[in-house]
């Protein structure tokens, strides 16, 4: 156990340094610098930390219970999200870093109401992001707490505060820039511990053909693409639903899309979709086969969330242990710490200097996004503390009415110059009310068709329909338009369009 805490203190220690480094860097010496890193990120990072951040703990701890629960069907989870990051990198990455830079957005929300030029755009987007995303970061906070507690022997609080310290210090001292190359130190560290255990488990196991025949003769039906017992069977609705989750459901969290806007050129975005396929292809498998094989390894009755760590303490040596540990937790803070800055910027750019302090200085507004920041980490902890059974379910929702609400909105907004005001407002509406009802009145079960696939339907035709009907009454402003051409062309920015930001900001303040 010695060795295994001595690696995460280490590991830790990693983290703060990083951040000290960012804040050296010049993180808090403009908005700019800390909640986009001075758009200065490269091919390698920009792959890697969307990558990190959108998978978060759910790939050590869901994939392997899903896996260990359902054997192959959880695949459908893991063929979605193997391209994924390429997806995203092709369809909003170099577009989207246009736009942002041309229209002089610095967050993801401020970004929507600056293509859909309205007050309204962003007092339904912002707290909606808000919420979702703090039911996102206190799960991320309680399977930290509880990864920490299990390698370490620490009590729970103890270790949960212990997770959140590290994750908000570095988050606080260096931004965006100490979040971006902590999630890439920490994929790094994801990718290493978990092929590790997945070889070790194949090798002691003989091959995954081996391992195939002897779970085929415990229970056939985990062999199949319908799930144990068959309970899925010819329920494509919800196969559907599962790919879309993580293969599309992400072009819509405002965590990740803000990856975009922080591309060093727009240029950055091919490269690093090739990164993003390649460490996907080599990643996103291994939980869901460690989690399939450690019915034969872990015994029965097992927690199904600690599969795969259960698998690593039984086949790898102390200090291996620590590596795979340290993915662990790499999954889960490379997710919450983008998540604390992201509803962080939320709560003090898009809410409070937006609607209620309009004077502040950058400078100042740096100082405010970090409090905000500790204020949330502050509120997750004491919740967190108490472990709301139900939280775990709501992160689920919490995502999929992310997804559902913004992927419309974020896609055609650089994709179809008649997505207008209306459009995008009606989309987020109804993308976040069908996924609610959808769940209230249970329909999953009774319809058989996922709440994911439900909303984003949904959601685009509300775009659809919203935007085609008000093209009169409403239509795109001359100056986007001009901005929307310039990105369907490759290469710089004209200067002339940056110089154009006086006319967007001053579109701004009319419609507030």
């Amino acid at each position: 156990m010695t060795t295994e805490i001595n690696f995460l203190l280490f590991y830790f220690l990693i983290l703060i340094g990083i951040g000290i480094w960012a804040m050296r860097r010049g993180a808090g010496k403009g908005l700019d610098n800390y909640l986009l890193g001075g758009r200065s990120m490269g091919p390698a990072v920009t792959a890697l930390t969307l990558q990190s951040t959108s998978m978060s703990g759910y790939m050590f701890l869901g994939a392997g219970s899903l896996a260990y629960t359902q054997g192959y069907w959880s695949l459908w989870y893991a063929l979605g999200d193997l391209g994924g990051g390429v997806l995203n990198m092709s369809v909003l990455g170099r577009r989207m870093r246009k736009l942002s830079q041309i229209l002089g957005a610095v967050t993801s929300i401020e970004y929507l109401e600056r293509r859909y030029p309205s007050a309204l755009t962003r007092i339904i987007a912002a707290p909606l992001a808000l919420i979702c995303l703090f039911f996102y970061v206190l799960a991320q906070f309680i399977a930290g707490g509880k990864g920490l507690a299990l390698v370490t022997g620490f009590s729970y609080p103890l270790a949960l505060g212990v997770a959140i310290g590290v994750i908000v210090l570095y988050t606080f001292l260096g931004g965006y820039l100490a979040v971006a190359y902590t999630d890439f130190f920490q994929a790094i560290i994801m990718l290493i511990g978990v092929l590790w255990v997945l070889f070790a488990a194949l090798a002691t196991l003989g091959g995954l053909g081996a391992a195939n025949a002897r779970i085929g003769e415990i229970d056939s039906s985990l062999l199949t693409m319908w799930g144990k017992d068959l309970a899925n069977y010819g329920q494509w609705g919800l196969i559907i639903g599962a790919l879309l989750v993580f293969s599309i459901g992400y072009l819509g969290w405002p965590h990740v899309v803000t990856r975009h806007m922080a591309m060093k050129r727009p240029s950055v975005a091919r490269k690093a979709g090739g990164y993003s396929m390649l460490f996907n292809i080599l990643f996103v498998p291994a939980p869901y086969l460690v989690g399939i094989v450690a019915l034969l390894i872990v015994p029965i009755g097992t927690d199904p969330e600690m599969a795969i760590f259960a698998t690593a303490q039984l086949l790898l040596p102390p200090a291996v242990v620590g590596i795979v540990m340290a993915g662990i937790m790499a999954a889960i803070m490379s997710t919450a710490d983008s998540i604390l800055l992201q509803a962080g910027t939320i709560a003090s750019r898009d809410i409070y200097h937006r609607f209620i302090n309009k004077k502040m200085n950058e400078k100042n507004m740096v100082w405010v996004s970090r409090g905000r920041v500790l204020a949330l980490a502050i509120v997750g902890f004491f919740i967190a503390v108490f472990q709301p059974p139900a939280v775990f379910a709501l992160v689920i929702f919490a995502t999929t009415i992310l997804g559902s609400a913004f992927v419309p909105c974020y896609v055609a907004a650089v994709w179809w110059k008649k997505a207008n005001t209306v459009g995008a407002i009606s989309s987020m509406i109804v993308g976040t009310a069908v996924p609610v009802v959808w769940e209230i009145f249970s329909l999953v079960s009774r319809t058989g068709l996922d709440s994911m696939l439900v909303g984003i339907v949904s959601s685009v035709t509300a775009m659809i329909v919203g935007s085609l009907l008000t093209q009169t009454s409403c239509p795109v402003p001359a100056h986007i338009q001009a901005a929307l051409g310039e990105t369907e062309r490759l290469g710089p920015i004209p200067a002339q369009l940056l110089k154009g930001q006086d006319v967007i900001m001053a579109t701004e303040a009319s419609v507030r």
